[in-house]
């Protein structure tokens, strides 16, 4: 039998404490909705006292979500338990998070006062809570370095007090995997009436050790994990949501079970990531743009015969559409030949041993080798009338004008017009484009890539598209990125059969 691990995500609260990172309300009901979506069972929705702004934002998020926990943050002061109270009024599952700090840094420097009245304003905040709300869970700030003597007794007072969940955070990232897990494990032998509440975890990255605090917290008997998407959080950020769900599913062996739809994954973490304005870093675990991407010609040989040799985890159970098998100076035949066949090349062991010759001189120049390269070194380059051809595009833009575009595309030797509006001068020629063709595509992938530096520079564009389940791909180069945007959009259509 699995034992359940709850997921709380604190996305909204400790992950929008980043700088620059602040979200609106309505972006945040959008996050709390995508939470839903994803299988999260606590929203800490935000710090009710702290502004009016979080205020509304708790109040919104608790009407617009159904099935997970909506919970507010409070310190263990009265007004601030009475402001989440009241944000929470619309909440259909509430909680109420209050705490103080129990280490000697936070009792003699920061709240200075003494270890009883620690555990007295503890006991008084938990039972306050308690008269507003069933479900109350108390914090001990920074119980990674507190004692772990001490921290039992504030753990059991707040329990006899009515605390449902006992949250014990590792708030500066100071402790080493053994030592939280040993401290959970201690306040699971030590507390006698722990039974009665749940532990949780709430690790932060200061030392890059989060994620690996956060399973040995639950190796040793905690059931609730504090995370952010993307390991977003205060500082050097929290426990990341996708990192813990997938270690709980790929890891068997644990018998623990969560209820986040891993599918989802990747399209919460480019939510949050964009709403926030924070990139996703690109070797970030399951999330990263090159999570699944491989260089080394070992590797890609080894993806290529059995995805497992190299890939602990299917991609599509995250969400992502496919491994990428990047072409560089340290990739082999296979991945090259792999490359080949993908855009509808097929060639002899010494034809392909000569493309390879060329590849590697190519690959020494240049950091990544792209479709085109591929073509041309494959002698493929396409000469003569294409099907379809841009051969006028007049676009109106600026900042107090709605962006509208004319194209003129030569179909079978005849020019077609259209005209379009859209949400910038790229998506107005595409909207356009799309009025001239009879088929249905969808836009998968869109890269601009300077070739060298200046104003004048010349611009790349890589365009993927999917037709009825196939995927194209354009290019094209040209010092106006918008006609070589267009340019690239009609060079993939052109090559639906």
């Amino acid at each position: 039998m699995e034992d359940k691990v709850i997921i709380f995500d604190t996305t909204l609260r400790d992950g929008e404490q980043v700088p620059g990172c602040q979200l609106n309300t309505i972006e945040k009901i959008e996050v709390a909705q995508a939470l839903e979506a994803l299988g999260v069972d606590v929203i800490e929705a935000g710090f009710p006292v702290s502004s009016p702004g979080d205020f509304r934002s708790v109040v919104e998020i608790s009407k617009a979500i159904s099935n997970p926990v909506i919970c507010a943050l409070t310190r263990a002061v009265k007004k601030d338990i009475e402001a989440a109270a009241e944000a929470l009024q619309y909440a259909k599952n509430k909680r109420i998070h209050t705490g103080i700090g129990t280490s000697p840094f936070h009792i003699k420097y920061k709240i200075k006062t003494t270890p009883e009245e620690i555990i007295r304003r503890a006991v008084d905040a938990v039972k306050y809570a308690k008269k507003f709300v069933d479900d109350v869970e108390f914090y001990a700030e920074d119980a990674g370095r507190s004692e772990n003597e001490y921290l039992a007794r504030v753990i059991e007072a707040v329990i006899k007090a009515g605390a449902t969940v006992v949250n014990i955070p590792d708030t500066t990232g100071y402790c080493l995997p053994e030592e939280y897990g040993a401290k959970i494990r201690y306040l699971k032998e030590n507390v006698p009436n722990i039974n009665r509440a749940t532990i949780s975890t709430h690790c932060h990255n200061d030392l890059g050790m989060a994620t690996a605090n956060t399973m040995m917290g639950v190796i040793n008997g905690a059931r609730q994990v504090e995370v952010t998407i993307n390991g977003i959080g205060e500082r050097a950020g929290n426990t990341s949501l996708e990192e813990v769900a997938m270690i709980i599913k790929s890891h068997h062996t644990l018998n623990l079970k969560t209820d986040i739809n891993s599918k989802l994954i990747f399209s919460t973490s480019r939510l949050v990531s964009t709403l926030m304005s924070m990139p996703v870093q690109a070797n970030k675990a399951i999330v990263g743009r090159n999570a699944f991407a491989h260089s080394s010609g070992i590797h890609q040989d080894g993806v290529l015969k059995n995805r497992e040799n190299y890939e602990i985890i299917d991609p599509h159970e995250v969400g992502v559409k496919e491994s990428s098998i990047i072409l560089t100076a340290r990739s082999g035949r296979a991945a090259l030949n792999h490359r080949l066949e993908m855009l509808g090349f097929k060639f002899g062991k010494e034809e392909l041993d000569d493309i390879y010759h060329r590849f590697l001189l190519l690959a020494d120049k240049k950091k990544e080798i792209n479709d085109e390269d591929i073509r041309i070194l494959s002698g493929q380059v396409f000469l003569g009338e294409k099907a379809l051809k841009l051969e006028l595009l007049q676009v109106t833009c600026g900042k107090s004008a709605i962006p509208v575009a004319t194209v003129g595309i030569r179909i079978n030797g005849e020019v077609h017009t259209s005209t379009a509006s859209g949400n910038g001068p790229i998506d107005a020629a595409f909207t356009a484009v799309r009025h001239l063709i009879s088929k249905t595509v969808h836009l998968e992938e869109f890269l601009i890539q300077a070739i060298t530096k200046g104003s004048d520079d010349i611009g790349k564009v890589h365009i993927q598209i999917e037709h009825e389940g196939k995927t194209y791909y354009g290019f094209s180069a040209n010092t106006d990125i918008i006609t070589a945007s267009v340019e690239a959009f009609i060079d993939a259509i052109s090559k639906i059969k």
